[in-house]
C-alpha cells in the first residue's frame, strides 16, 4: 500500500462480529461445536508457530468494531475478520477497514454462498486480500498463515 509503513512482524488483529460470542451453542449444525474461545486459542497457537502474535477482539456492537479497527493503524500488520451479519449490511465497517491500510482476510465459518440469498453479498470482500468461507475454524488458520506470508 503506497505511502504506508506497515509494522514489520506486528501482531495480527483477529476480529469477530455480532453473535460470534455464541459459537458452540448457536446453530451447531451450521457453525459447529467450537466456541469463540476455542477459535481464539487456535489462532494464538497458529500465530505462535509462525513467530507472530495475535490480538483478538469480539463485539456485538458495530461502533466498537469500528473503533478497534481504527486503533490497528500503525500497530497491527493485518486483519482477519469474521464480520458476522455486518458482512451483508455495513458500509461503515467496510469504510473503517480501509483506514489501517493493512491486508485483510474475510473469514466465514459456514459457506455463506450455500445459504440464504442475502448472505451472498459482502461489503468486505471487494476490499479484502482474500475471502475464506465454509472451512470452519480452519479458515482462521489459513487466514493467519496467509497474512504472515505477505507481511
Amino acid at each position: 500500500m503506497e505511502g504506508t509503513t506497515l509494522p514489520a512482524d506486528g501482531p495480527i488483529l483477529v476480529l469477530n462480529g455480532p453473535n460470534l460470542n455464541m459459537l458452540g451453542t448457536r446453530q451447531p449444525d451450521v457453525y459447529g461445536n467450537e466456541t469463540l474461545d476455542d477459535i481464539v486459542t487456535l489462532c494464538k497457537r497458529t500465530a505462535a508457530r509462525l513467530n507472530r502474535g495475535i490480538v483478538a477482539f469480539q463485539s456485538n456492537s458495530e461502533g466498537e468494531l469500528i473503533d478497534r479497527i481504527h486503533r490497528a493503524r500503525g500497530v497491527e500488520s493485518g486483519i482477519v475478520i469474521n464480520p458476522g451479519g455486518l458482512t451483508h449490511t455495513s458500509v461503515a465497517l467496510r469504510d473503517a477497514l480501509l483506514i489501517p491500510e493493512i491486508p485483510i482476510v474475510e473469514v466465514h465459518i459456514s459457506n455463506v454462498h450455500a445459504r440464504e440469498e442475502f448472505r451472498h453479498h459482502s461489503y468486505v470482500s471487494p476490499i479484502a486480500s482474500g475471502v475464506i468461507a465454509g472451512l470452519g475454524s480452519y479458515g482462521y488458520v489459513a487466514a493467519i498463515e496467509y497474512l504472515v506470508s505477505i507481511t
